[in-house]
């Protein structure tokens, strides 16, 4: 309190007493007693009024200590106890975290990561992926306007993510410590295997393989491609001190349906430390039938080309772009995507309700709505001249096909005039329409069903740029490119519908995430929530039979497999209630990528050192690092002083006192005759 406060309470204490004693003494003759305790009680209301004008106010003062982090960071993945370093890892962190003069100087925070980074609990290095990419990301943003060090102990492989060297904050120092031998010895290896999911039976189909060598003399190997135990191909390939890499492309024929399993090898006469890199083995799923799907235009507009590289991102799928006038034979496509139509397109609707093939309407600025009322009676179209942006906003009720919903809502807004647009029927919305925040209860985006012939229409003008965000965002165009070929493989089958769908991949690498999605619907074919859906798994080699149930997302029900051995495994999905059941199969191939390194990549934690103004050290400069933490005088404490005030009397209380006050001081002055 300041010394104006206390002078004001003390002026009050005396104001107070004063007029307590001029009330009940001054000239009192009688009733001392009771006079004595009516002063008293009148001198605490008259001090508690005072003292509620004065509001005294008590100031007080706490110093924190704020320390600058330091972030240990603990490479958990199963590299590091292939080349033999798991035993160094544990003792480098425990060096770290128990040297008494670095947590007097830091806040220690200990992370361990593999496909993901999380507090450090128990180092099993057993991680299938390492993702270094997600470790600068995440302590950045844990961080975040902070001076901090982080010190990164691994081999610096990443078999996930981006190029973590470009991640790391720049202004803030990373020192790597590199586990491993960083001896180069004689390696081959099968660095990357490049191939389609599907080929198409009694087609070729290309396998482009990139081959890495480690070593210093001129070398030959033999590369081949089995099947089984038949050799498909084979060729030698040479290597030397200059030429360090080697790019094969195979093509190989398609003559079975169904899923093929191969086998890629290099083989070399040299003894190699590691040989499990030397292999890989990849599967390609062989179709027999072929989507062919046309855009037909009668303009130019950037919506056509991001459509068809989107659609044909699907081996399975094929785009050809076609003008009204232009089109001989419908029967030769199996989906037909109307763009903008007009009364140009009249010819190709009237086929097309003959020939009963499935269509995909895309609207927009350019659109005869007149002509759309006409042709079809799926949608209503009231449209004016007047152009609007329309924003996405998804449905997780919709059910005719299972889909994501990949952030509709923070798309970029179609255009498409202004107007009121009615769905009639057997019609499901996918995406509805909002202008702004104001959402119109129309489709953007719906599909009817109607005789057995599928629609699809999308209201609005420039998806292309909906396929740009969707890169900009997830820095791929794969999540969009899943939802136009759902789309797409909707239009293309005429499949009765079914209580239980099952979507799962005929094969999966070891290591990767293991997903199988289900829907179940009621007998209206509304999806059911309450549905409950089980699976067993059988390992079709050992007949060891595993049961998971499916647990339910928006609008799917799903399960996650990761952690299966490699294998053939068969499996049924079913619905308890009803005992819908489906049954499939998948396999996982042995592809075990954190087993494919010889050496810590030197080079790159290097340059992550460089590019940060840190520092590599090795194992056995633990010491070094420690001191080189200790003297620099970028990391400081931090002294901090937090003021506070507070009041030092509620005035909630005080209120309640002085009525009470008030009400005894008024009771003994009835009862004692003194009113």
């Amino acid at each position: 309190m300041t010394t104006n406060t206390i002078l004001l309470i003390i002026l009050s204490l005396v104001i107070a007493a004063g007029l307590s004693y001029f009330q009940y003494y001054y000239k009192a003759k009688s009733q001392l007693k009771v006079n004595l305790l009516l002063a008293f009680l009148r001198f605490l209301i008259i001090f508690g009024i005072l003292l509620l004008l004065i509001n005294p106010v008590i100031t007080t003062t706490k110093t924190e200590i704020i320390k600058p982090p330091l972030t240990i960071v603990v490479d958990n993945s199963n590299s590091i106890s292939y080349l033999e370093s798991d035993k160094t890892a544990a003792a480098l962190y425990s060096k770290l975290k128990n040297n008494s003069d670095l947590e007097e100087k830091f806040n220690i925070q200990s992370y361990q990561f593999d496909s993901e980074l999380r507090p450090l609990q128990k180092l099993d290095f057993k991680g299938t992926q390492t993702n270094i990419d997600l470790v600068a990301k995440n302590t950045k943003a844990i961080n975040r306007n902070t001076n901090f060090a982080t010190v990164l102990i691994s081999d610096g492989n990443q078999t996930l993510g981006n190029d973590y060297v470009y991640t790391f904050d720049s202004s803030n120092k990373v020192y790597p410590i590199i586990l491993g031998d960083t001896t180069k010895v004689f390696d081959l290896k099968i660095n990357q295997l490049n191939v389609n999911k599907y080929a198409f039976f009694k087609n070729k189909f290309p396998v482009e393989v990139f081959l890495q060598y480690s070593g210093n003399k001129n070398t030959t190997a033999d590369f081949q491609i089995l099947q089984g135990n038949s050799v498909l191909s084979k060729q030698k390939v040479s290597f030397s001190a200059t030429k360090k890499t080697a790019v094969v492309t195979v093509l190989l024929a398609a003559n079975k349906t169904g899923t093929q399993l191969y086998k890629a090898s290099l083989i070399s006469n040299e003894k190699e430390k590691n040989n499990y890199n030397n292999q890989k083995n990849f599967a390609v799923e062989v179709l027999d039938q072929k989507t062919n799907v046309a855009i037909i235009s009668s303009i130019n507009h950037p919506d056509i080309a991001a459509l068809k590289r989107s659609i044909e991102s699907n081996a399975q799928r094929k785009v050809t772009i076609l003008n009204p006038k232009q089109i001989n034979l419908l029967t030769d496509y199996n989906v037909l995507i109307f763009y903008q139509p007009t009364t140009e397109f009249k010819t190709i609707f009237d086929a097309v309700k003959l020939t009963r093939i499935n269509s995909f309407i895309i609207t927009g600025t350019h659109t005869d709505f007149g002509f759309l009322n006409q042709i079809q009676n799926s949608l209503e179209f009231k449209m004016t001249s007047q152009k609007e942006d329309y924003l996405a906003e998804f449905n997780p009720q919709f059910n005719l096909f299972a889909i994501d919903n990949i952030d509709f809502e923070n798309f970029p807004p179609l255009q498409n005039p202004y107007g009121k647009i009615k769905a009639n029927g057997n019609t499901s919305i996918l995406l509805s329409s909002k202008i702004r925040n104001i959402n119109t209860e129309a489709p953007l985006l719906a599909f009817s069903e109607n005789q057995g012939s599928r629609s699809a229409f999308l209201l609005g003008e420039n998806s292309w740029k909906w396929r740009l965000e969707s890169h900009i965002k997830n820095e791929s165009f794969e999540k969009y490119d899943v939802f136009m070929d759902k789309i797409i493989q909707f239009l293309a089958s005429n499949n009765s519908k079914k209580s239980l769908v099952v979507n799962h991949e005929s094969f999966y690498n070891s290591g990767d995430a293991i997903e199988i999605t289900a829907q179940y619907f009621n007998k209206n074919y509304e999806f059911d929530e309450k549905a409950h859906l089980t699976i067993t798994l059988i390992n079709s080699k050992t007949k060891q039979t595993k049961n998971y149930d499916l647990l339910k997302g928006s609008n799917s029900y799903k399960v996650n497999l990761d952690g299966l051995t490699a294998g053939n495994y068969q499996f049924t999905v079913k619905e308890l209630n009803s005992n819908a059941a489906y049954s499939g199969h998948f396999e996982i191939l042995d592809f075990d990528i954190e087993k494919q390194f010889v050496n810590p990549d030197f080079e790159k934690l290097s340059q992550l050192a460089n590019s940060t103004n840190g520092k590599v050290y090795f194992p056995n400069q633990i010491d070094a690092l420690i001191e080189s933490l200790l003297v620099d005088e970028n990391y400081k404490t931090i002294e901090k002083n937090n003021i506070s005030r507070s009041p030092l009397i509620d005035w909630k209380w005080l209120l309640v006192f002085i009525c009470s006050f008030f009400a005894a001081e008024w009771f003994i002055r009835k009862y004692n005759g003194l009113l």
